[in-house]
């Protein structure tokens, strides 16, 4: 039977860089130092950068036209871009029916490509709500997880303090049981008391309690 061959879904690392990073060139302090912060302007997928702009980048800066105000309501404006949206896309089915040829088509390919960055846009700027939104709810979660924790907790050290509250009510008082070691310690001391009276009385008493017990063994 063929070994199954495992294969990553993503590409192995620069080993080249890895092992500039192993345990004994991290001990020896020999490993590169990491890359200092970027000050200024860098390009990434072929758009530049500044470190110091907003994540979310207003369309100006961008060199887009902007559709919508400055003062407006996403949700209206949303709405709006995608009534614009399907409009324009049926008015390039139409022009590719009738006038495949015609110069309106690279205008509404322009057009449906400015309404798609702008609904994009929209939907980027909502990010930080959600990402707040989904903090606020994992932290309601521990909250609420916590809470029902305490409370199994609370549960178990009332049922721990009921135990023991019965516990001790169950115990004897402690006259009673001084009472009852009272009264076998006197029931000892006149039993002895008795003992050596009689011994005391009378001197043959030991002699002829032995002499009976030998004759009862006789018979």
């Amino acid at each position: 039977m063929a070994e199954t061959i495992q294969v990553s879904s993503l590409p192995l690392p620069p080993m080249q860089y890895v092992n500039q990073y192993t345990d004994e060139i991290i001990r020896r302090g020999r490993a590169p130092k990491p890359p200092p912060p970027i000050q200024d302007t860098y390009h990434m997928f072929g758009n530049a950068f500044n470190p110091e702009e907003s994540i979310i980048r207003p369309l100006e800066s961008q060199g887009i036209k902007r559709l919508y105000p400055v003062h407006f309501d996403r949700r209206r404006e949303l709405k709006k871009l995608n009534q614009s949206l399907l409009a324009n896309f049926l008015d390039l089915l139409d022009l590719l029916v009738n006038c495949p040829d015609s110069p309106r088509r690279a205008e509404k390919v322009e057009d449906l490509s400015l309404l798609f960055i702008h609904i994009h846009h929209l939907l980027n700027e909502f990010r930080p709500h959600q990402a707040r939104e989904t903090l606020r709810v994992m932290m309601e979660l521990q909250k609420r997880q916590r809470i029902e924790t305490a409370n199994r907790f609370q549960k178990h050290l009332d049922k721990v303090m009921d135990i023991l509250q019965q516990a001790i009510q169950n115990l004897p008082e402690p006259m009673e049981i001084d009472s009852k070691i009272m009264v076998e310690t006197d029931l000892l001391m006149n039993q002895e008391k008795a003992d050596n009276a009689e011994s005391q009385s009378d001197p043959c008493y030991i002699l002829d309690r032995i002499m009976c017990n030998i004759v009862d063994n006789m018979q």
